[in-house]
């Protein structure tokens, strides 16, 4: 199952929401402005003048420009309302908005590209110019990233499963390989355990679980920017409670207790359910209730781990087959 051929990301619709917003509110002045310009063009003080006047129409924008159809800027670099003439006659060819089609007619917006002027991330928009039917050139607007996503809340993390192949070169020698028993696969019980207090009574909201390297890596609720990594033998020391100190589970975590306990023994089901389609690392999330599953394979799922426990463990083993069978 992969989102990705059933219709857009979560990621690309904020982008393209994001890009019809701005298209739409720079839309009619950028296309208001081009009219001015053509009834002066290719006149770059007169250009200049007009770029100036009109800058103030554009939010957000930091940078105003026009040039030909070969490329080159005719006029001025308008920022701030004050015109620069050095940038007059530079080759502009080969900036990342001309990989793409030109507009002809009307407005496009480039991709996010770093401002060679301002060193910063930003959007170009550009307007055809065109004095009746003939095309004269185009005007530039630039929007530099740190304005307009000022007011943006960060992307919700993705909550549906989604599935990605592995490496090629892993899956087309799974079948010649097994599983290894790994000193993580003699003490699954004992790691398991320690996973669920730690989760449950000492602050770390989120879990990798590494089956054939053995180790595992936690992130605490205390300090989120940094992770601890521990081998078998220092996650069964049953002392190891004293290196995190006590915390309460937290009241806005979406997964309890009794799913955490559920979760990770559906993970030892699949670290054991066949010797060459095996479970190699899993990560649990409390905080925003998702499970990743990685297999010998190379495969990754990520799901919420309501789904998870939806699915019992026929259906993971038909899934994987099916889909080595098919790659």
């Amino acid at each position: 199952m992969n989102l990705k051929e059933f219709g857009m990301s979560a990621m690309q619709k904020i982008i393209l929401e994001k890009k019809a917003a701005l298209a739409e509110s720079v839309g009619i002045p950028l296309s208001a402005l081009a009219a001015l310009c053509a009834e002066v063009w290719p006149d770059a003080d007169a250009i200049d003048t007009t770029l100036q006047r009109h800058l103030k129409d554009l939010t957000h924008c930091e940078t105003l420009y026009a040039w030909d159809l070969d490329g080159r800027e005719i006029s001025s670099l308008i920022r701030d309302g004050v015109a620069d003439p050095a940038w007059r006659g530079r080759d502009l060819s080969h900036r990342p908005y001309l990989k793409n089609n030109l507009p002809f007619k009307g407005i496009m917006l480039s991709s996010v590209y770093q401002s060679a002027y301002s060193g910063k991330e930003c959007v170009t928009a550009l307007q055809a110019v065109r004095r009746e039917d003939q095309l004269m050139g185009f005007i530039a607007a630039d929007f530099s990233l740190n304005k307009l996503l000022a007011d943006t809340p960060a992307l919700a993390a993705e909550s549906q499963w989604q599935q990605f192949k592995g490496d090629p070169a892993v899956r087309s020698t799974l079948f010649m390989q097994q599983r290894v028993q790994s000193l993580l696969d003699e003490n699954i019980d004992s790691v398991h355990d320690t996973v669920l207090t730690l989760m449950s009574t000492h602050g770390i909201f989120h879990s990798k679980i590494h089956y054939s390297s053995g180790r595992c890596s936690f992130w605490l609720l205390e300090d989120p920017y940094s992770y601890r990594i521990h081998g078998v033998l220092e996650i069964i020391d049953p002392d190891i409670s004293l290196a995190y100190p006590l915390h309460d589970y937290p009241a806005v975590a979406k997964v309890t207790p009794s799913q955490l306990r559920a979760a990770l023994d559906g993970l030892k089901a699949l670290r054991f359910a066949d010797e060459t389609i095996y479970l190699r690392s899993a990560s649990l999330n409390i905080m925003n209730g998702m499970i990743g599953l990685t297999f010998s394979c190379d495969g990754s799922h990520y799901m919420s781990i309501d789904e998870f426990l939806e699915k019992n463990l026929g259906f993971w083993v038909g899934e994987l087959a099916t889909e080595q069978t098919s790659s």
